[in-house]
């Protein structure tokens, strides 16, 4: 399929073939007709990565100010890796189509169906698209202007946060696709416009749709918004511009009258002055796109949708009452389109936004192929990139999954191990065909089961989210491949028992595959040199890991139940440190947690204890409420008179007889010595680097932390 996407690095544009979306539950796969260039929006997207890495910093200091905190903590050359990986990559474009359901995952929809999207409704011939996201056309409503809804659904958000009555007078700050859709929503309520812009180019389309009076903006308007409002001034404003300047804002408190309202949807300057605002207690505020349930995971991925009765115009309801009053012909998005593009052109449309092809534009779409083929049933091949085959190679490697964390520590270590990359599967198409292009993989593709599938295929990384690893552990050991996934190897003891009896399953005929789990920690020198210190001892040990994992935000994906949590998520790395330095079994846990700081047990604080088989004692205290300043990791250990202090993989301290030996270290947790290890083991067939016993009670340990948590007391592993 064709898509048009943009290098982050340099800004490049094109229209890749990528493969075709894998079908979710509770999404469709829509083949588009049209969708809507947002001109503003998507010419800062584009402008931005465009730009040198100084103007990118200057555009986001937000991102600058994370990547310092970010260097202070892994170093200077790892921060600069993570950014140069996160720009080597590829962006998708757009947020608003119409087309036909290709493939159903929603009960809502069926095959056939004639659909507006919203978010997903990326400049692609297929696009994936949450239910809540898509909204059925009218049968009297044609796919141009069908293709426009979400940005009619972003003008109507506006207008409903406004709050404006029959007959009141309301000034719209920025003419342009949206201030126009504005105009017209409020005429459709019976008020009265005023339309400004500091281009007159769109004065006549915004009369022709019912504005009564249009002005430039800038201070000379005031007098004339005064008499027009017999000197009370708007009983609103609603800000439709793009620009930095802070003009709009400072205008907008100047057209209105006392105790109204003032509402931001356009991206502009937000430096309020403070007296107009407080001289005329005026209410500010913001446009949050489409509508509520915009970025909630909860309303957007998982489809759960918001009681009518208490929310009673969610994001896509607003979606379909721009349907409706386009059905009506209370709305026209017809009158705004100036130029329809071809999918294979798609580039041109970038041209013209950005001033590069000099032309008046207003509404820019991209067209799709109406085609027969456009009817075809969906199949989702791999796409074949160049790269080079290593035949000598025992690997043959698919990867699953490749986010920023495998991008950074995992991928690029097998890269230079000189294995055989295959296939590499994600859940976007830009993505899997960006990681195949960087990483040089052979084939890329959205399917996990196409990886699963490949009979020359004999080894399998997976770095999904949590919530797929049990499953997809399971498919590969039944596919007798071998298996490295990252922590954790579940997140419910049904998952655990399933990789178990998978794994028994494969042990049956002799030979079973290797099975790895990503708990780098005990490969690290600073945890390999401790081990070394203790080495002959007859005592147990005591140990203390402290982790200032600090509070992440409750949309932040690992805060879903579905993905386990945190405790299961990141606890099991400890455990592991620990089974690894004792080289013992844990027999029992004890966790005590406190109240998680936002009520949501998102951010939860923990202190668990682990008993061992050969008496030693493990505390570890993760923590969600310390101070982001404090160093993440540290660990102390005691035992038979001697002393190791880990603080955050930069030092080691080992203490003995009265002397202290310090040993500087790299900061490095042991990625890409994991790495090398499970592939030295598929080379040489030798011992696992880690035993399956060991990975098995490891993840039971961490599981029965939550129990210990439920039932307030110490928890034995069978």
């Amino acid at each position: 399929m064709l898509q048009i996407i943009q290098y982050q690095k340099t800004g490049e544009m094109s229209v890749a073939n990528l493969t075709p979306p894998a079908v979710d539950p509770g999404y469709v796969v829509v083949r588009n007709i049209f969708s809507a260039v947002s001109a503003g929006t998507e010419r800062t997207s584009v402008s931005t990565a465009q730009a040198s890495m100084l103007g990118k910093a200057r555009s986001r200091p937000d991102l600058v100010r994370q990547v310092v905190a970010n260097a202070r903590r892994e170093g200077f050359v790892a921060t600069y890796k993570k950014v140069q990986n996160r720009l080597d990559n590829y962006k998708e474009l757009g947020y608003s189509s119409a087309g036909i359901v290709a493939h159903s995952g929603a009960e809502e929809f069926k095959v056939g169906d004639r659909v507006a999207c919203a978010a997903y409704g990326h400049h692609s011939e297929l696009v994936l698209v949450p239910k809540n996201l898509a909204a059925r056309i009218p049968d009297s409503v044609d796919f141009d202007e069908a293709s426009m809804t979400t940005i009619g659904a972003i003008a109507l958000q506006g207008v409903r946060q406004a709050d404006v009555r029959l007959g009141e007078t309301v000034a719209v700050i920025g003419l342009g696709l949206i201030g126009l859709v504005t105009v017209q929503l409020l005429k459709a309520n019976g008020c009265r416009v005023i339309g400004l812009d500091v281009n007159k180019a769109n004065f006549e389309l915004a009369k022709d749709f019912g504005c009564d009076l249009c002005l430039v903006s800038n201070g000379d308007s005031l007098r004339a918004v005064r008499a027009f409002t017999n000197g009370f001034g708007t009983d609103a404003v609603v800000i439709t511009a793009g620009t930095k300047s802070n003009a709009p804002v400072e205008l907008s408190l100047e057209y209105a009258r006392k105790k109204s309202r003032v509402v931001i949807g356009g991206s502009v300057g937000m430096d309020i002055p403070r007296s107009p605002l407080y001289e005329k207690e005026l209410d500010i505020r913001i446009s949050t796109s489409y509508g509520p349930g915009r970025y909630d995971p909860v309303y957007e991925q998982k489809g759960t949708d918001y009681p009518v009765g208490y929310v009673r115009c969610t994001e896509k309801r607003n979606m379909e009452a721009v349907l409706d009053l386009l059905a009506q012909r209370k709305l026209d998005f017809k009158s705004l389109v100036t130029h329809k593009i071809p999918i294979s052109e798609g580039t041109k449309a970038y041209d013209i936004i950005t001033g590069k092809t000099r032309k008046r534009y207003l509404g820019v779409l991209i067209e799709y192929p109406e085609s027969a083929g456009n009817k075809e049933p969906l199949s989702l091949p791999s796409i074949r990139n160049e790269a080079s085959r290593n035949t000598e190679s025992k690997a043959v490697i698919g990867f699953i999954g490749a986010g920023n964390f495998a991008q950074s520590y995992l991928i690029p270590f097998l890269r230079k191990s000189n294995v055989r990359l295959k296939r590499v599967a994600t859940r976007t198409t830009v993505n899997a065909m960006a990681v195949a292009k960087k990483f040089r993989f052979e084939y890329h593709t959205t399917s996990a089961d196409e990886v699963m599938r490949d009979s020359e295929l004999n080894t399998v990384f997976i770095a999904t989210h949590h919530r797929n690893h049990a499953d997809l552990v399971v498919a590969a050991l039944k596919h007798r491949k071998n298996v490295f996934v990252e922590k954790p190897l579940a997140i419910s003891k049904q998952g655990l028992a399933s990789v178990l009896a998978a794994y028994k399953e494969s042990s049956i005929a002799g030979n079973p595959p290797l099975l790895m789990v990503g708990f780098n920690r005990r490969f690290s020198e600073a945890f390999k040199s401790m081990k070394s210190f203790f080495d002959g001892r007859v005592e147990p040990m005591t140990i203390h890991y402290r982790v200032n994992a600090g509070s992440i935000p409750k949309n932040h994906w690992l805060a879903d139940e579905s993905e386990g949590g945190r405790i299961i998520g990141e606890a099991c790395h400890f455990i592991d440190v620990m089974q690894f330095l004792t080289g013992a079994e844990p027999t029992s846990v004890y966790a005590e947690p406190i109240d998680a700081s936002d009520g949501l047990g998102v951010n939860k604080s923990v202190s668990v204890v682990t008993r061992f088989s050969d008496g030693s004692l493990g505390t570890l205290h993760y923590l969600a409420n310390g101070a982001s300043s404090v160093p993440k990791e540290y660990c102390e250990v005691y035992c038979q008179g001697k002393t190791a202090i880990m603080d955050d993989f930069k030092d080691l301290l080992l203490y003995q007889d009265n002397k202290t030996k310090r040993l500087r270290l790299d900061r490095k947790k042991g990625h890409r010595e994991e790495v090398v290890a499970f592939l030295n083991c598929i080379e040489s067939g030798g011992k696992p680097p880690i035993s399956f016993e060991s990975i098995y009670l490891t993840t039971m340990a961490t599981l029965k932390i939550e129990e210990s948590m439920i039932k307030k007391c110490p928890v034995s592993l069978p």
